[in-house]
């Protein structure tokens, strides 16, 4: 088996308009597709990420919560690349999405931080420019 790449990641959302605004108004990610789901009483939003890669957002009535915030097993984080971190902070903030501080990764020197999506799912910014 040879993996090329990951084509996307599955997010369950416990408010569909409220994430649907935060992923592509906030974030800026484009609409592929929009689907309801009578049936299931849910929708699912296929977003495109920049780079490759897709965001499936997903909305079930009824989804349990997060277990713990970040140490839960399974997804830990989803990571973004960002080429300007400073301007990608002063974007969320501008949107009052709050920012922790700006740190140093002790193995790669790289610059990043992280900031919740409307249910509390940690987003990394990591700071990395494309060769």
């Amino acid at each position: 088996m040879k993996i090329s790449g990951i084509h996307h990641i599955a997010l369950i959302c416990s408010n569909y308009e409220v994430s649907k605004h935060f992923y592509t108004g906030i974030l800026g990610f484009g609409i592929i597709a929009e689907t309801h789901r009578a049936e299931r009483n849910s929708y699912k939003l296929d977003l495109a990420v920049p780079g490759g890669g897709q965001i499936e957002l997903f909305s079930f009535p009824g989804s349990p919560q997060r277990p713990s915030y970040p140490e839960a097993c399974g997804l830990r984080h989803l990571a973004l690349r960002v080429a300007d971190l400073d301007a990608s902070v002063a974007g969320l903030t501008g949107f009052d999405v709050p920012v922790e501080e700006i740190r140093i990764d002790p193995l790669t020197g790289k610059r990043f931080t992280f900031f919740p999506d409307p249910d509390g799912l940690p987003i990394e910014l990591y700071e990395e420019t494309l060769s």
